[in-house]
């Protein structure tokens, strides 16, 4: 270090001022104070400082102190002159040549805030940056995980086996079918109702169980002359109407015998027409049993579905009249009276779900070229 440049705490060798008694100030002196010297330019070696104690003004009445001999001092040898970079000034290092002061707690404080600033600022970047990062991988694992499946319409279709040449395929026709048409409409006339149609498709049961009780089949007929197989006025009625034939059947229970004919006409109008203008009663057919309801009196019944009219006839077979208060025939006649109307029924039935599934096309093979 060379004793012509200052340094950051003061040029070195510099004395301390020695107290100085309390008394009236005095003038400035004028000039330069006695035993300066000048300072040498940067960079070049001057005399060495004087370190005798300059002497103080006094004041009035104060007393004279001693004068120290100056001790010569030894002349330095010029050294290489290398040149040294400045050190950077600390915030509290006072400006060169001025003695060292309080450090500035502002500078420091302005200084500690910058550097949390720069950290939470890093902090957030680097946060921002992980986030930004974290989420690229993401979207790029969906993205390659959505490019290496393979769509439904990537895939390979499925090898297509040799068909052989004569090998039929099916057709189906495009057309709905129609809605299923009305069973009743099948025996609403003679046109429509082509089903065979004797007593075995009519009481086809020789033993019926009707709502739980069973009857026993005696007998059954059949006749063109509709009047033979009536009593009363029932036979002149069916006649005027255009009756086709009578179908009849015996069924008996208990002491209790029922005698049901079926009148046959072409039309549902004849047949509803004969039913509303029905007097007198169908005859009972005994057949190898006692006769009954031929003199006295039983439960008669009338109705009609479709083109068909039906009566039926219930008594005892002793022979006995039946009373008001019967139970036993009232019920005999109404259980074979239903069992008649399901009957029709089943065969306006059949012949409606023949005729769908006649309308109904069916897989024909279709020839290939």
């Amino acid at each position: 270090m060379s004793f012509g440049q200052a340094g950051p705490y003061g040029p070195p060798g510099d004395p301390q001022q020695p107290h100085q008694q309390p008394g009236p100030p005095s003038g400035p002196p004028s000039g330069p104070p006695p035993g300066s010297q000048p300072m040498p330019p940067a960079g070049q070696f001057g005399p060495p400082p004087d370190l005798s104690p300059q002497p103080q003004p006094q004041g009035p009445g104060a007393q004279q102190q001693p004068a120290q001999q100056a001790v010569p001092q030894p002349v330095p040898q010029p050294a290489p002159q290398h040149p040294v970079p400045p050190a950077p000034p600390a915030p509290w290092a006072s400006a060169p040549g001025q003695a060292s002061q309080t450090p500035d707690w502002d500078a420091l404080a302005d200084t500690t805030a910058a550097r949390g600033r720069r950290r939470k600022w890093l902090l957030v970047g680097g946060g921002a940056l992980a986030t930004v990062a974290v989420a690229g991988t993401v979207a790029a694992l969906v993205v390659g995980s959505h490019k290496g499946g393979k769509s439904a319409s990537d895939l390979p279709s499925a090898q297509k086996l040799p068909s052989s040449s004569g090998s039929p395929e099916p057709s189906f026709s495009q057309v709905a079918p129609p809605p299923p048409p009305n069973p009743r409409d099948f025996i609403a006339s003679a046109e429509k109702d082509k089903a065979p149609l004797s007593t075995k498709t009519l009481f086809p049961h020789s033993k019926p169980s009707l709502d739980k009780r069973k009857y026993d089949r005696v007998d059954t007929a059949t006749t063109e002359d509709c009047a033979s197989a009536t009593q009363g006025g029932l036979g002149s009625v069916l006649a005027d109407n255009g009756c086709r034939k009578v179908m009849r059947a015996t069924y008996k229970r208990d002491g209790v015998a029922v005698t049901v004919g079926v009148a046959v006409f072409d039309t549902k109008a004849a047949a509803d027409k004969a039913k509303e203008q029905s007097t007198g009663n169908i005859a009972s057919l005994p057949g190898d049993g006692p006769s009954f309801c031929r003199a006295t009196a039983c439960r008669l019944t009338a109705n009609a579905e479709g083109r068909y009219a039906y009566f039926t006839v219930a008594g005892y077979l002793n022979g006995k009249a039946v009373p008001d208060d019967d139970k036993d025939a009232l019920q005999a006649g109404r259980d074979v009276a239903g069992y008649t109307f399901r009957r029709i029924m089943a065969r306006a039935n059949s012949q409606a779900a023949a005729s769908v599934a006649s309308a109904t096309p069916s897989a024909a093979p279709k020839k290939q070229a």
